[in-house]
């Protein structure tokens, strides 16, 4: 059966249509689901017993626990959670300071196959449904402690577009969750055409995954490259205003000896020009699999002060839950995977 949780007004509406129920019932039920914070569809007590007699019998509620919850040394929790009998996704908690932000999946596994991530090691297996990306949310023991989340655990966002964009919608509408959408941030790597939908549906900040301002290089690093070239990702932002309330920030992973040359300081320099963002530099955490290194602390560092010099607001990362391979390129669950099949 289908589950409530997850659904926008308009298809509450539906629902409510199909149960025999007055139209006003479908913003009822968004303030039972989104505000209310209830388990149960009896706690729905202003739709008519006959109304919830029908939802019960059409439809799950639609909450779903983690599994399991592994503690990192920072404070960092990651929560796994099932999809279906042999499948899995992970989302990160992290807390620091006055901040608390959840990393969410948006897809089991990854089609993009960045060289390196380890969620595309494992392939892609299936699109999260709305009510599977906010039910990391809702089922988060700390969730009344967040102040942000992140599309950036499991799955590229933009090749889920209309359930995130579902998501983003019960996350932000007053008839939903309320949040201003400046604590959210959605990732890509840069697919064109959601992209351009995604800018214009929603309000929520954009996290570019760029990793080197030269387009054969990047090719080596992100198959994506081959498809939707830098230079019209880059001429799509610019086409848009980012001077106000909504940010676009660049991802960089640094690379020894790949990406963290004055070369990469200068294109990048070029290649964002002009553009209101912001850069955040992450460590590389090693990977099976992979030849790539972590640039060293000292070239990081210097990495960062040459942008900020030319203007280009420049940021280091914290690495966070390292030891339970919950930091940026580390969420896959292979191993969980191929322990339940069964063997011989």
């Amino acid at each position: 059966m289908e589950a409530l949780y997850g659904k926008t007004l308009e298809e509450l509406k539906e629902v409510a249509a199909r149960a025999g129920l007055p139209s006003f019932s479908a913003k009822q039920m968004a303030t039972w689901l989104y505000q209310k914070h209830i388990n149960d569809i009896d706690q729905m007590t202003d739709i008519s017993k006959k109304g919830r007699d029908y939802l019960k019998q059409n439809y799950i509620f639609g909450l779903t626990p983690p599994v399991k919850v592994q503690v990192s040394a920072d404070g960092t929790k990651k929560y796994l959670y099932t999809h279906g009998e042999r499948r899995y996704i992970e989302a990160a908690y992290i807390p620091d300071d006055d901040r608390a932000t959840l990393c969410v999946s948006s897809q089991v596994g990854c089609k993009m196959g960045c060289l390196f991530c380890m969620t595309g090691k494992q392939g892609f297996q299936a699109n999260l449904t709305s009510n599977e990306i906010l039910n990391q949310i809702r089922s988060l023991p700390e969730r009344e402690s967040l102040t942000n989340v992140v599309y950036m655990g499991m799955g590229e966002p933009m090749d889920n577009l209309d359930n995130v964009l579902k998501s983003l919608s019960i996350l932000t509408a007053e008839w939903g969750y309320g949040w201003s959408p400046k604590r959210i941030t959605v990732s890509t790597v840069g697919i064109l055409p959601a992209m351009k939908d995604f800018i214009e549906k929603s309000q929520v900040h954009l996290a570019l995954s760029l990793h080197s301002p030269f387009e054969d290089e990047r090719k080596t690093l992100m198959p994506v490259e081959n498809v939707y070239h830098l230079p019209e990702v880059i001429s799509l932002i610019r086409s848009y205003d980012w001077s106000r309330q909504r940010r676009i920030s660049f991802e960089y992973i640094m690379f020894k000896g790949i990406n963290d040359t004055p070369r990469h300081v200068n294109g990048l320099t070029r290649l964002l020009n002009g553009l209101p963002c912001r850069i955040n530099l992450i460590r590389f955490h090693s990977i099976p699999g992979t030849p790539l290194e972590s640039s060293d602390e000292e070239t990081i560092k210097e990495f960062k002060d040459k942008l900020n010099a030319k203007g280009i607001l420049t940021t280091l990362r914290a690495s966070r839950g390292q030891d339970i391979y919950a930091a940026c390129g580390l969420l896959s669950t292979k191993e969980l995977v191929k322990k339940q099949k069964p063997e011989g």
